[in-house]
């Protein structure tokens, strides 16, 4: 790890943080992509939710990528924005960091993705997003 890879957690609450374990590995002994793009979905879908006022589903994953390996250990937190808000769907960007180390501890952009989630009504059917306050 370069020094150049090392940043600052953004100064906003993340939606979520979670303590990565061993059982969340791969093959390689890192942290096993999949269980990523969870806690990214996650996470998206919390501010999809309070942005629809209600139930959402997720319908695309328009892009994902990934910077840097996730050890275990490492604590990551998800950050989200609104990028879009269109009839029933919203598009949320998330970006994801991790904070290692703790005796020398450095924190790395590891992730950053965009999702799409669809507002739904009681019958799971589309709705309208409401209108922002």
């Amino acid at each position: 790890m370069t020094t150049k890879n090392k940043v600052k957690l953004p100064d906003k609450q993340p939606a979520i943080r979670v303590a990565t374990r061993p059982k969340d590995t791969n093959a390689a002994g890192n942290i096993f992509g999949g269980w990523i793009m969870s806690q990214v979905d996650i996470a998206g879908s919390i501010a999809a939710v309070q942005r629809a006022k209600g139930r959402v589903a997720t319908v695309a994953v328009n892009s994902f990528e990934f910077h840097e390996p996730v050890f275990v250990g490492d604590l990551i937190s998800c950050y989200t924005d609104i990028i879009r808000v269109g009839n029933t769907s919203i598009t949320v960007g998330v970006e994801v960091y991790a904070q290692r180390n703790p005796s020398n501890p450095e924190t790395v952009r590891v992730t950053q993705a965009e999702l799409t989630y669809v507002a739904l009504d009681e019958n799971h059917r589309p709705r309208q997003v409401p209108a922002e306050n």
